[in-house]
This record gives structure tokens, C-alpha cells and sequence, in this order.
């Protein structure tokens, strides 16, 4: 039998995850269109000014006031920062990511006419929240953001 374009997407993700130079968690994603890769991210620094793993290899970068990184971009970020410098239309695509979206990714994903996410693990769980702001944030707003079951 052969895999659905969502497990592709979702397996590549999964994959992206490990390009990430960051300590504490590698988030990678995937946007796609009509069955075709419109681009790809995983989250980091912005290009050409460090690695977290080389330069504080031990604790990670600085965190910020919520206990995020200070200076990564999240994988959604990388994904649709690259498609739009790249002049894609994200109208209507589906983004595959690795952990459900912060509510600031999630504003982005809306604004940029994302109509689904699929996601493996959940953020809040990850970070001890009582919910998923982002993925309600989506869901309120007529973006259909689910948990991954590869059904």
C-alpha cells in the first residue's frame, strides 16, 4: 500500500526536526499544496548568525520572559518566511509540523491563508500550558488545525 501524501509530509517533518541546531527541542514543518512541497523549515536561528548547538552547546541560547528561545525563528516561521521571500502563494496550503503552533506562529499561519496544520505533539504539553492557545486561536478562526493520527 502506499503511504498518503500526509504521512510523506508528516515523516518529512519528522525528518527537517533534525537539522535543528537548537538544545532543548527540534521542531521541523512542512508546507504544502495540491500534493506538491511549496517549502520546508525547522526551527533555528535566522540564517548566517549562529548555531545554538556550537555555541552554547551545554544550556542553549538565552531564554526569554516565557522560557523560550530568545533568538530562534519556531519551524512555521522559517517555512512561510522562505515560501513568501520566494514569492509562493501560501492561499489555501496545508503546513505539517512536528508540535501544534505557539499562538504567535498561529497568527502568522491564519494571516498568510494556511487553511490546515496537521501536527504531531502538543505545545502545551510540551510546555506545561493548560491548552493549545494556537491551535484553538486556528480553529476559532476557520483554519482546521488537528493532531496527526495518519489515518
Amino acid at each position: 500500500m502506499k503511504p498518503s501524501f500526509e504521512h510523506i509530509f508528516m515523516n518529512l517533518a519528522t525528518d527537517l526536526a533534525k537539522r535543528s541546531h537548537c538544545v532543548k527541542a527540534q521542531v521541523g514543518a512542512v508546507l504544502a499544496k495540491d500534493t506538491r512541497i511549496i517549502s520546508i523549515g525547522y526551527n533555528g536561528p535566522p540564517a548566517g548568525t549562529h548555531n545554538c548547538d556550537v555555541e552554547w552547546p551545554e544550556t542553549g541560547c538565552a531564554r526569554d520572559s516565557k522560557g523560550s528561545c530568545s533568538l530562534a525563528l519556531h519551524a512555521e516561521e522559517n517555512a512561510i518566511l522562505y515560501a513568501v521571500k520566494n514569492g509562493a502563494n501560501l492561499e489555501g496550503a496545508t503546513l505539517y509540523t512536528t508540535l501544534s503552533p505557539c499562538l504567535p506562529c498561529a497568527r502568522l499561519i491564519f494571516s498568510a491563508g494556511i487553511k490546515h496544520v496537521y501536527f504531531d505533539k502538543s505545545y502545551a504539553r510540551y510546555k506545561g500550558l493548560a491548552s493549545d492557545e494556537g491551535v484553538d486561536f486556528l480553529n476559532r478562526f476557520g483554519v482546521n488545525a488537528e493532531q496527526f493520527t495518519g489515518e
